[in-house]
């Protein structure tokens, strides 16, 4: 395995990575850690630190090297088995270190779980985090699967999501990204067999000098699937977010029905998304829609509130609350929901002051 500053980085003049600031990205400034970590949950279906799974896809460098230097959750849940309570995985980034933590979900038949997973930093100094996660839901099962990308403004996380969803199976994907200097998320999620579900949700609020970056795949490549995506994010000062999302519908993937949905709020002057849905479809028997915005906030629904007396910090405070509400929505139940709205607020005002 080559030494983390000896590694070959792609580049931004290939389209899987135009916009980041892969050119950015300096490896010498980081030391290869096993990090600080902590699972909670039933250790029943945990397995601690297995050897590699040869067979999970690494689709860049990044997911290569995860390979050779991951510290591994494995959760493998038995057919007919529900998981009452969630599986939580804590991450914590030493300063200076790179980590590469590696979560692999199994799912025997009709059985469930919960598993909510969260990268933070020890400290303000930087850190590199890339973290893999693969999914892997046996007929007629259902998974819920959180991150929570929770690190400081200095430090990159480059991550992968790969997902393979069985026949009749239920995958809910939901990501939070409030953290990092930059951070990217590759999710490939593959409806592999017949009547599979995934829907997958992201929330995103970049400010300073950040930028979070998603690049997302809907392959579908069974009959009759479905997949929903909606991506709600919002830039202010000088950040920066990308979305780049592909809904690939192979030729024997007849009655298939795939949505996609980002939209973007930029609050102020400096700040700028981007925003580039695509569709891949070889089959005419399917159902498929996609949508995307960026823009300010809408001035009716200020001027509605300032009109009754509202502040106009608190107003804009109100409507960015208000517009993620459909992302919140679908999050796992829990203390979650409530944090990342005290969140999100406290990042609107420290906006508003600077």
């Amino acid at each position: 395995m080559l030494a983390l500053a000896d590694l070959e980085l792609p580049t931004a003049d290939a389209e899987i990575w135009r916009y980041s600031r892969i050119a950015d990205l300096d490896l010498t400034a980081f030391e290869i850690q096993p990090g600080s970590r902590e699972v909670m949950g039933d250790d029943t279906f945990i397995t601690l630190d297995a050897e590699a799974d040869e067979t999970i896809a690494t689709p860049d460098v990044f997911a290569e090297y995860n390979a050779g230097h991951q510290r591994t959750v494995d959760i493998t849940v038995p057919a007919n088995t529900a998981v009452s309570e969630p599986i939580v995985i804590e991450h914590l980034a030493d300063s200076g270190s790179a980590i590469f933590p590696r979560t692999v979900i199994r799912l025997g038949a009709h059985a469930s779980c919960t598993v909510i997973e969260r990268f933070r930093s020890a400290d303000d100094a930087a850190s590199l985090v890339v973290p893999v996660l693969a999914v892997d839901a046996g007929p007629g099962s259902s998974v819920t699967y959180l991150a929570v990308n929770d690190l400081n403004e200095s430090s990159w996380q480059i991550g992968h999501q790969l997902i393979a969803a069985g026949r009749d199976s239920s995958v809910r994907l939901s990501t939070i990204t409030l953290g990092g200097h930059y951070t990217r998320v590759r999710t490939e999620a593959t409806s592999k067999e017949t009547g599979s579900e995934i829907e997958q949700v992201a929330l995103y609020f970049a400010g300073g000098d950040q930028m979070h970056d998603f690049r997302v795949i809907q392959n579908h490549v069974a009959e009759h699937t479905s997949s929903d995506l909606l991506f709600k994010g919002a830039v202010q000062d000088r950040a920066r977010s990308v979305y780049t999302g592909m809904i690939a519908i192979e030729e024997a993937a007849k009655g298939t029905s795939a949505n996609q949905t980002n939209r973007n709020l930029t609050l102020s002057e400096g700040a700028w998304a981007e925003s580039v849905p695509n569709l891949d479809i070889r089959n005419n028997d399917v159902r498929c829609s996609h949508a995307s915005t960026v823009g300010p906030i809408d001035e009716e629904h200020r001027y509605y509130l300032e009109s009754r007396g509202v502040p106009p910090e608190v107003a804009e405070r109100l409507v960015v609350l208000g517009f993620f509400d459909e992302v919140l929505n679908r999050l796992p139940d829990g203390d979650i929901v409530g944090e990342v709205r005290e969140r999100v607020a406290r990042k609107l005002s420290i906006g508003v002051m600077s």
